[in-house]
């Protein structure tokens, strides 16, 4: 048996994917702890996963939540910065505090979520086995790909190339006071430079919860990168009462916004009116972020609701309207389910380019949004046959891919041997 540390955003889109793989770990008869700020204990707790503390006093309990809360407010450039500041503040408390904390559970090996850049370093200064796991979109850089930032579609051409790799320079410029705090932590502790950003994921294995089929074309991933399809299930997710009885046999339009950037109302009050006329049942989640009595009174009196099951819900729905955050993503082709993509910040216009190269739905920028461009872009995509057939065929590659189980099989393998995993 290994004790394994769970390391990753305190973040509901980052427990969702992180937590099922622990739980998965822990019915092999491993042992797992989930290390992170107050916020993250009752996550631990619901799955039934132990809990390591860090950073009570920057990050006392609520204070996670409220931060992302003012991030919800914010989209394009505005919410990117807000969300590096955040991202670098948090990177400082982790550097601080964590390898304490790792030390002190007796944790033997992490598995840490690619958005913590400093996860790596710290499973250096702690001598640990460190697996990458990818949970939103895959970060590793190479000019053949655009940055995770931008809705640019892919394209193999010399021009796309130039455009990538200024774009990455621009991105590298951005996120330089995180990687100048990772950088000195590194020298203070003798540890050798990273000579460019992808050295910070894992030598052993970096395992995306993507099935390939929904990745641009990639030509310098290391051969220990896996694509697994992902991990979804009810682990520690909240149980939510739903008016399943309100459910018309129409066909069934889920509109989800996800936990975070789900707060512009006027994105809510343009769907509506866009489906008014549709023959059709449209369910709204606001993601826990308000009362559904903000959005009484809208066009074609759709179902709003504070917080919804989103698993059961997708089994039933012909349509989703997302913000393309990657695990709503995954959790409707998990069901087959096309979109309409209406991406805010950070790499939620990356996922949404890659929806639309993949043929499983159509993506409108959040400024272009209004009643005309929502009504084509539905329209399209519910009566053009190849969306539905291209989701059902992610669906058909995400069943083949092995989710949680064979990216543990790798996880094991990794900690076991201490060498790579190669494909």
């Amino acid at each position: 048996m290994t004790h394994y540390g769970l390391m990753c955003p305190a973040s509901t889109g980052h427990w969702n994917t992180m937590l099922p793989l622990g739980k998965e770990l822990q019915q092999r008869g491993h042992r797992v702890t989930l290390v992170g700020v107050p916020d993250a204990q009752p996550k631990a707790q619901a799955a039934g996963l132990e809990f390591q503390v860090i950073g009570e006093s920057e990050y006392p309990p609520g204070s996670a939540a409220e931060s992302i809360a003012k991030l919800g407010q914010l989209s394009g450039q505005e919410a990117f910065k807000y969300t590096i500041q955040l991202f670098k503040d948090i990177t400082d408390v982790s550097l601080k505090y964590t390898p304490t904390a790792i030390r002190d559970a007796g944790i033997e090996a992490l598995l840490i979520d690619q958005a913590m850049p400093e996860g790596g370093t710290i499973a250096d200064v702690c001598g640990l086995p460190f697996i990458t796991i990818c949970s939103a979109v895959v970060l590793n850089q190479e000019p053949s790909v655009p940055p995770l930032m931008t809705n640019w579609y892919y394209s193999p051409a010399w021009w796309a190339k130039l455009r990538n790799k200024l774009g990455f320079k621009l991105l590298n410029k951005a996120t330089k006071p995180i990687t100048e705090l990772i950088d000195n932590y590194r020298q203070e502790n003798n540890l050798p430079a990273y000579s460019k950003v992808n050295d910070c994921y894992s030598p052993l294995a970096q395992i995306s919860q993507q099935p390939a089929e929904l990745e641009f074309p990639r030509q310098n991933l290391p051969q220990w990168f896996h694509f697994t399809g992902p991990y979804h299930n009810s682990t520690g997710r909240e149980v939510t009462d739903f008016p399943f009885d309100k459910l018309t046999r129409q066909p069934l339009i889920y509109v989800s916004m996800g936990t975070i950037q789900n707060r512009l109302l006027t994105v809510f009050q343009a769907i509506a009116e866009a489906c008014k006329d549709l023959d059709a049942q449209l369910v709204i989640s606001l993601g826990g972020s308000a009362d559904p009595e903000v959005l009484q009174g809208l066009p074609g009196n759709p179902l709003v609701v504070r917080y919804a099951p989103q698993l059961q819900l997708l089994e039933k729905a012909d349509l989703t309207i997302t913000h393309a955050g990657m695990n709503t993503t995954l959790e409707c082709l998990t069901n087959g389910v096309p979109m309409v993509a209406i991406p805010i910040a950070n790499d939620q216009p990356g996922i949404a380019s890659r929806i639309v190269w993949s043929g499983c739905g159509e993506a409108i920028p959040v400024k272009k949004v209004n009643v005309n461009n929502l009504q084509k872009a539905i329209t399209k995509v519910l009566t053009g046959d190849s969306y539905k057939k291209n989701a059902l065929r992610l669906q058909a590659a995400i069943q083949k891919a092995g989710g949680a189980k064979r990216a543990i099989d790798i996880v094991e393998q990794a900690v076991s041997t201490g060498k790579p995993v190669l494909k």
